[in-house]
């Protein structure tokens, strides 16, 4: 009976910690998840040249049961126009996720936005790409924008 109790016990904690693995794994979905900071925006104006605007602060987060969040603050030299995503020089909203792993493509579901009426509803589509050394980069799926912004893990 100890033996089999001990099976029993040996095989759920084997079980277990490779749960906890798959939860971990740098890879897909999960790789996105955890808190990230922002390194910089880059946006080309209209002559193709990236301005060298102070760059805003910001984090950027996707927890494991699909939901996310961003926010960023521009600094005040920036003189950041007001628009669909940015008011007052700050930008956030949050929402849900999915990610399409085959086509490198996160969603965001806009569930609140300081923009209110402006994002609230949109579904985002979003390129990334995860690079080896913890960046995070992510641009329009838009062929006619440039923009693209780096995020570092935490």
């Amino acid at each position: 009976m100890k033996t089999l109790q001990w099976i029993v016990v040996a095989t759920a904690v084997i079980l277990a910690g490779a749960r906890a693995q798959s939860h971990t794994s740098p890879s897909g979905n999960n790789a996105l998840i955890g808190a990230w900071h922002l390194v910089r925006i880059d946006a080309p104006g209209p002559d193709g040249k990236v301005s060298s605007t102070p760059q805003p602060e910001g984090m950027l987060i996707y927890t494991r049961d699909g939901h996310m969040s961003v926010q960023l603050m521009y600094p005040r030299s920036a003189n950041s126009p007001d628009n669909e995503y940015v008011l007052g020089g700050y930008e956030a909203s949050f929402g849900s996720y999915d990610v399409n792993e085959a086509r490198h493509l996160v969603t965001h579901h806009v569930k609140g936005s300081i923009t209110r009426d402006l994002l609230v509803g949109k579904d985002l589509p979003r390129v990334y790409q995860l690079t080896g050394n913890g960046y995070l980069i992510i641009h329009s799926t838009d062929p006619r924008e440039h923009w693209s912004v780096t995020w570092k893990h935490y």
